[in-house]
């Protein structure tokens, strides 16, 4: 007998698995708490790089949906439940928001049942599905959201796992085009600008865990908002974005940028 969900292999260091290890998490195993501290002797503050992007989230979330009148969200690559999931954020700002998750790791299916909490006034799904099947993945959604009304799309530290830049760029386009004028695109991902050593801590990624992943510019990260109005202050390192006063000055440039653009 065994515990494990279907399809898990505890043996291979997996994404979710490992980001959870270093938000403080619990859920995940010898393997991947290996690769992050391998990762961590190369590159110390990724623990607070981790942190600075669930920082980011959740300060977006809550802009979309406090400032500006976002109701929906849609959230692929969505990785293990943790504090201040976006269903949390968006309905603590607005109670009647509606929000789809999306991952295909075994293990974040295992786990899907503490992101369906919800308000009562606002509903929360789970799909278990692929990124690379946009179609599939709108066409699910669409019994929870409503196509005809604005949808935020969240690509939360997932577009460097499509290694192939056209690609990403295809999966972005084609899931966009499928939503209303007044939607949004919410992302961020790893770049290689700041800290040298972050190329370093990839090719460890890539030499122990899956999926493989690669480092993009910021101006790469911005070819996927094409088409959008990129929200101010623009793309920027996470911990720079929306930043409370109480932290100007004391944030550090990271790498990981992000940034949020709206459909005209």
């Amino acid at each position: 007998m065994t515990n494990e969900a279907p399809g898990l292999n505890t043996n291979v260091p997996q994404t979710a698995r490992i980001w959870n290890y270093w938000l403080g998490g619990k859920d995940n195993f010898d393997v991947d708490r290996q690769v992050g501290d391998d990762i961590l002797q190369v590159l110390p503050n990724m623990v607070l790089l981790a942190r600075s992007t669930r920082g980011f989230l959740k300060r977006a979330v809550h802009h979309l949906a406090a400032d500006l009148g976002v109701r929906q969200f849609l959230d692929i690559g969505t990785g293990l439940p943790t504090a201040d999931n976006t269903h949390q954020v968006a309905q603590e700002a607005a109670p009647t928001s509606r929000v789809v998750y999306v991952d295909n790791d075994p293990l974040v299916l295992a786990h899907a049942r503490a992101l369906l909490t919800s308000s009562d006034e606002g509903k929360t799904a789970y799909l278990h599905a692929d990124l690379r099947d946009p179609e599939k993945i709108l066409a699910d959604a669409a019994a929870t959201l409503d196509f005809d009304k604005p949808i935020a799309l969240l690509l939360m530290g997932i577009l460097g796992h499509v290694t192939d830049y056209d690609e990403a760029r295809s999966l972005v386009q084609r899931l966009m085009s499928a939503l209303p004028s007044g939607s949004y695109l919410m992302l961020y991902d790893a770049t290689n600008v700041v800290d040298p050593a972050a190329a370093e801590a990839i090719e460890i990624w890539n030499r122990s865990a899956e999926p493989p992943y690669v480092l993009r510019s910021p101006q790469q990260l911005e070819g996927f908002f094409e088409g959008l109005e990129i929200l101010p202050p623009g793309i920027v390192s996470c911990p720079l974005w929306h930043a409370p006063s109480s932290e100007i000055g004391e944030a550090a440039e990271l790498d990981e940028f992000g940034g949020v653009g709206r459909k005209p």
